[in-house]
């Protein structure tokens, strides 16, 4: 008869890569999902500061050169989130995101399916799809490429949207 104690490993603690790196994506589009445009873009840039390596590399199927480097990816999502984050508090878009793990089984790269949806103050909808591959350094995203891009609906237009625009009081006279 054997007296077998409990015994904790260190690598309990520092988890395999392969694990390590379906966290860290679990993780970053938890948080990316549940990030609220209406509310602040800013949110959006802190995940990026937080989950991504000075040295990230981004590309898309639409793009001839990659973007190296945090801080031309991070200006290229500044100039996508701003213009969602004033379409939703001023012009009165609803916005929400969704995303699917896709498996795979390559140690620290990472695959998921998004979708963007837009809907209209007017109730015209637009639906926006791609697919994200991730490599993954730790808890660091160090590659990411956007792929299978689709738009099912057409973009909103001004009409779309609620912009409060001042109008002169009643009985207010234009000098001429």
């Amino acid at each position: 008869m054997s007296d077998q104690r409990g015994f904790i490993s260190a690598d309990q603690f520092h988890p395999d890569p392969y694990t390590q790196s379906r966290n860290a994506e679990r993780t970053l589009n938890a948080a990316i999902v549940h990030a609220d445009i209406s509310r602040s873009y800013e949110e959006y840039l802190e995940i990026f500061d937080e989950f991504y390596a000075d040295d990230v590399e981004g590309s898309s199927e639409t793009t001839e050169e990659p973007i190296r480097g945090k801080p031309g990816l991070r200006s290229l999502i500044f100039a996508f989130m701003v213009p969602l984050h004033a379409m939703s508090e001023v012009g009165g878009v609803s916005i929400s995101v969704r995303q699917t793990p896709i498996p795979g089984d390559v140690v620290d790269e990472t695959h998921s399916a998004w979708t963007l949806e837009l809907v209209g103050v007017t109730g015209k909808v637009c639906t926006v799809t791609w697919r994200t591959f991730r490599k993954w350094n730790d808890s660091r995203v160090v590659l990411e490429h956007h792929y299978d891009h689709q738009q099912s609906g057409e973009p909103l237009s001004d009409g779309d949207l609620r912009f409060n625009v001042l109008e002169p009081p009643t009985g207010f006279h234009k000098s001429s």
